[in-house]
């Protein structure tokens, strides 16, 4: 399963290090990040891999991204990429 993990909030340290280490944690691969810092604002986009297809790991995983950003102070959303990638395919 692909997913794109997406944070946005006031920069702090230890934000991709938090994202990273989650992410690590239930056995995300991350493919690639796209981050960047505009007025003390942090935005960052990841795509990332996953082996399993299981709903239940899904949410397991956006739950504990979820209490991060609570702890980070930033809003950390993480979705299955097909909701992306369905809205660019012609029928």
């Amino acid at each position: 399963m692909k997913l794109v993990v997406t944070v946005v909030g006031v920069d702090r340290v230890g934000i991709i290090a938090g994202v990273s280490t989650v992410l690590a944690e239930h056995k995300v691969n991350i493919l690639s990040i796209n981050q960047t810092i505009l007025d003390g604002l942090f935005n960052m986009i990841m795509m990332c891999e996953t082996e399993t297809e299981e709903a239940k790991d899904l949410t397991s995983i956006q739950d504990a991204l979820t209490q991060l950003g609570n702890t980070l102070g930033v809003e950390i959303r993480a979705q299955h990429a097909d909701i992306f990638l369905s809205m660019h395919r012609v029928g």
